[in-house]
C-alpha cells in the first residue's frame, strides 16, 4: 500500500454532526456532505470497509466489498449532482479518477510481473537458501534478516521482501517460537521502513512521486528517520533474541538461466521510469511498462532456449507438447500479479474519489489540517494507518492535497509508510507473515511490542523534524 480524507473512518461520526455547510456559489462544487446522499456513500463505505477490516475471518477478499462500494457511491454521486441540473461535474470527476488509477495500475503491474519473474527464476529461494545454509546463531539471524528487508524493500515490495525473509526465520529458528515471533516483528518493521523513503517501496510513497509532489530524489532524505524508524525496536527486541546456535541447514538453489539479467532489467526499468518522469516530465509508468516489454522479448528469448534444449534431449516432436507448460511464461507470470491488491486499489481510488466529490474529503482537510496544523495531522495520518489500510488514507490525503511544504510532505510519507507496523494488521506485511507463522507471529504478540515500535515512530518523526526542519 493517501490523503487527508484519512479521517473518514475514524472521524465519520464527528463529521456528520457538523454544521451543514452551504451550497457554493458557483453551482459547481456543491457540498452534499449533509443529505442523504452523502450520508448513505459514508455508511456504504464503512460498511464495505468493515469487511476488509474482516478479510483473516470472513475468507472474503478485500477487493470484492470495495468495488460494489465504489459503483454505489458513485451512483450516488451522479444521482446527487442530476438532481441539481449538473450532469457533466460527476463525469469528469470519475474520468479523472478512473485516469489516476490507469497510471498506477499499470505500474504497479509492471513491477510486480518483473518481481513475480524474479521469484520464477530462483532468485529469491537462492538467497533464502544460502542464508539458511550458513549457520548463522539466531541473533545473527535475527540483525541480517531486519537488515536485509529495510534494504530490499526499497527496490521490492515490502510484501515480497517480508515473505522471503520470514522463510528464512522460520527455516532457522524451527521450534523456536519466542525467536521466530520476535524476528517476524522486526522482519515487518524493517520492511515498511525501508519502503518509506523510495518511490518503489510502497504503493503510499509510489502515489506521492507519480503526484509530482515529491521528486525520486526528494525521498532519500528520509532514510535516516526510516532507519531509526526501525533500528530503536530491533534494538530493544533483540535482547529477547535466544542466543542459540542451530545448525547449518543443507540447501542449495541455483538461480535459473537469465535471473540475474532480469535483475538488471529491472534496474534499467527503474531508471527509464524515472528518467521519464525527472528528464522528459512524462508519467512513470512509460519507462515501466517499456521496461515490462524489454521483459517480455528477454522471455521470448528464454522459452525459445528451453524449447532448443528440449527438442536436444527429447526430440522436436515431444517437445512441443510434453514440455510446453512447463517453460518459461511470461504471460502466466503476468497473471500471478496479485490481483486482488490491484482490484483493492480500483475500489479504494474510486470510493475515496466519490466522497471527495460529495465534500467529505474538503471537510476532512478542514477538520485535521486547518484545525490540528500539518505536523499533527500527518503524525494522526500515521497512526490511522495502522488501524486502517495505508492505500485510502493517502489516497485521501492526496485528492484534499492540502497547502504543505515540501518537509510536511515528506513527513506524511513517513508516518503513513511506517505508521503500519504499530499493530500486526496495519501492513500488508504483517497480515501475510500471521498467515506464514500462524500460531507464533500473531496479533498479541506483536502487540507485545507496540510500545518499542511506537518509540521507534516517535523518534523517527523527531529526527525527521530535526534534520529536514518542518515548520
Amino acid at each position: 500500500m493517501k490523503k487527508s480524507d484519512i479521517s473518514l473512518y475514524s472521524l465519520v461520526a464527528g463529521l456528520l454532526l457538523l454544521p451543514l455547510p452551504a451550497l457554493a456559489s458557483d453551482g459547481t462544487a456543491i457540498d452534499f456532505t449533509g443529505t442523504w446522499f452523502g450520508i448513505t456513500a459514508i455508511i456504504v463505505f464503512a460498511a464495505a470497509y468493515l469487511l476488509v477490516v474482516g478479510e483473516e475471518f470472513l475468507h472474503l477478499r478485500k477487493s470484492k466489498p470495495v468495488i460494489v462500494a465504489s459503483g454505489i457511491i458513485w451512483a450516488l454521486v451522479g444521482i446527487a449532482y442530476a438532481s441539481h441540473g449538473d450532469t457533466v461535474t460527476a463525469g469528469a470527476a470519475v474520468r479523472h479518477n478512473l485516469l489516476e488509477y490507469a497510471e498506477l495500475f499499470l505500474f504497479l503491474l509492471a513491477a510486480m510481473t518483473f518481481i513475480n519473474t524474479m521469484e520464477e527464476r530462483q532468485v529469491f529461494n537462492a538467497l533464502r537458501a544460502w542464508l539458511v545454509s550458513k549457520g548463522f546463531s539466531l541473533p545473527t539471524v535475527f540483525w541480517i534478516t531486519g537488515l536485509l528487508a529495510f534494504c530490499i524493500s526499497p527496490v521490492a515490495d515490502n510484501l515480497t521482501t517480508a515473505l522471503l525473509m520470514a522463510a528464512v526465520v522460520t527455516a532457522v529458528g524451527a521450534g523456536n517460537n519466542a525467536f521466530i515471533a520476535v524476528a517476524c516483528i522486526n522482519i515487518v518493521v524493517a520492511a515498511n521502513a525501508g519502503g518509506a523513503f523510495s518511490p518503489f517501496g510502497d504503493i503510499t510513497t509510489l502515489m506521492v512521486w507519480q503526484r509530482g509532489i515529491v521528486e525520486f530524489r526528494e525521498f532519500f532524505s528520509l532514510f535516516i528517520p526510516s532507519l531509526v524508524n526501525w533500528l530503536v525496536p530491533a534494538v530493544i527486541m533483540s535482547f529477547a533474541v535466544p542466543r542459540a546456535q542451530p545448525q547449518a541447514m543443507q540447501e542449495t538453489v541455483t538461480v535459473k538461466h537469465g535471473g540475474f539479467v532480469v535483475i538488471g532489467l529491472f534496474l534499467f526499468t527503474i531508471a527509464m521510469a524515472v528518467s521519464a518522469h525527472s528528464l522528459l516530465h512524462l508519467p512513470p509508468v512509460l519507462g515501466m511498462m517499456t521496461g515490462l516489454g524489454l521483459l517480455k522479448f528477454y522471455g521470448y528469448y528464454l522459452r525459445r532456449r528451453e524449447y532448443l534444449i528440449d527438442a536436444e534431449i527429447h526430440g522436436p516432436e515431444r517437445s512441443s507438447t510434453d514440455f510446453n507448460n512447463d517453460r518459461f511464461d511470461i504471460f502466466g507470470i503476468l497473471a500471478r500479479s496479485e490481483w486482488d491488491t490491484l482490484m483493492f486499489f480500483y475500489g479504494v481510488v474510486l470510493a475515496v474519489g466519490g466522497l471527495g466529490t460529495l465534500g467529505y474529503l474538503a471537510l476532512a482537510s478542514e477538520a485535521m489540517y486547518t484545525g490540528l496544523g500539518p505536523t499533527n495531522a500527518n503524525i494522526l495520518v500515521g497512526l490511522l494507518s495502522a488501524i486502517v489500510d495505508n492505500i485510502p488514507v493517502m489516497f485521501a490525503v492526496l485528492t484534499m492535497n492540502p497547502q504543505m511544504a515540501l518537509d510536511q510532505w515528506l513527513l506524511v510519507t513517513l508516518t503513513a509508510g511506517v505508521g503500519g507496523s504499530l499493530l500486526s494488521i496495519g501492513s500488508a506485511a504483517g497480515v501475510a507473515l500471521m498467515g506464514q507463522a500462524r500460531g507464533v507471529y500473531t496479533f498479541f504478540s506483536h502487540l507485545k511490542w507496540t510500545w518499542a515500535i511506537g518509540l521507534g515512530y516517535g523518534l523517527s518523526i523527531w529526527v525527521h523534524l530535526l534534520l529536514n526542519g518542518v515548520g
